[in-house]
């Protein structure tokens, strides 16, 4: 049974294994006749082209992840309501919040998708290093290719030494270096989208306390986990946390969420570039609201009296069955007392 998913892991990791190793092969034939064959810098850079190039398919993913991303921030009030109003009723907050989901146009799983699909990228490359070491090929990489990518020396280490490998004090010391560059690029990546681009009101429920989750736990994460990979697959994730990083800079830049300090700042920009250039901004007409008028009750119909009620004095006493009407005009008291 384990040899069958191990057959079917290398099957479905074969055409990854193709793509890594055509785009790396390729850009370092373009970069040998210029640094070397057997250079450090002709891997590094080959891993670095591989990286921008992966990262430029992804652009249109990236989109989506920030759409994604500014929805689920700008719907956490409404989720918060139904979670006061449904949250006795799982089954029912379940049903309301897709219902929110779809009525917005959020999907919270397109902020995963990135990752997900460099993901297995990441996990060719790794094992396209890893099996160079061993001098072992993968995908199109020849002989002579994998001996060169093996023992090709970058800043004193090789680029599939480990941390924790055999390797002297330099490998450590730009191991370390890599770590340490790649965890603070994602600490910082997750801090510059929770206080930049996330609105007050977002700060607290769920949601948030997920984002300083991923805030605090992914770097611990990738910092345990780094010391474990050959310096190449090092120099690729933090050369896409970098990416990550001023592509998220730019976006919220340029096109910041409402209500947030992103965009107060890009509204302050804007006034200063419109009073440089000579323009004068109108400012935002406020919208007067008129206070609601309470509603006129409705009329109130007299109720209907019968004729026997609409005869009887006020104030004379009801009449006893077999009585007859009392007279109309006024009575004499006296003329009324009967004789004893």
């Amino acid at each position: 049974m384990i040899d069958f998913f191990v057959e079917l892991g290398g099957f479905i990791m074969y055409p990854l294994y193709w793509i890594t190793s055509v785009i790396l092969s390729g850009f370092h034939s373009a970069l040998s006749p210029v640094l070397g064959y057997d250079s450090g810098w002709s891997w590094v850079l080959s891993i670095v082209g591989l990286n921008v190039l992966i990262r430029a398919a992804l652009i249109p993913l990236f989109v989506k992840q920030i759409k994604s991303s500014r929805n689920m921030q700008l719907i956490q009030p409404k989720a918060r309501e139904l979670q006061k109003k449904y949250g006795h009723d799982r089954e029912r907050l379940a049903q309301e919040t897709m219902k929110l989901y779809k009525d917005t146009g959020t999907n919270p799983f397109s902020s995963c998708l990135p990752i997900l699909v460099q993901m297995p990228i990441f996990l060719a490359l790794f094992r396209l290093i890893d099996r160079a070491a061993n001098n072992q090929t993968r995908g199109v990489l020849t002989d002579d290719q994998v001996r060169s990518l093996s023992e090709a020396t970058w800043v004193g280490a090789q680029i599939a030494d480990r941390f924790i490998g055999d390797g002297g004090w330099e490998v450590k010391a730009v191991a370390a270096v890599l770590v340490l560059g790649m965890t603070a690029t994602t600490f910082l990546t997750q801090r510059q989208l929770m206080s930049k681009n996330m609105p007050a009101d977002a700060m607290t429920g769920p949601y948030a306390q997920q984002q300083k989750l991923l805030l605090y736990v992914l770097p611990v994460v990738f910092a345990v986990g780094g010391i474990a990979f050959p310096i190449g697959v090092l120099i690729y994730w933090t050369t896409s946390n970098l990416w990550t990083m001023c592509q998220q800079f730019y976006v919220i830049r340029n096109n910041p969420a409402p209500n947030t300090s992103a965009f107060t700042a890009k509204q302050d920009r804007d006034a200063r570039k419109a009073v440089k250039k000579g323009i004068t901004l109108q400012p935002p007409v406020e919208e007067v609201v008129e206070p609601e008028t309470p509603p006129t009750p409705p009329r109130q119909q007299p109720k209907k009296q019968p004729r026997s009620q609409r005869k009887k004095k006020p104030g004379s006493p009801p009449r006893k069955p077999g009585q007859p009407p009392a007279k109309n005009g006024p009575s004499d008291p006296e003329a009324d007392e009967l004789p004893a």
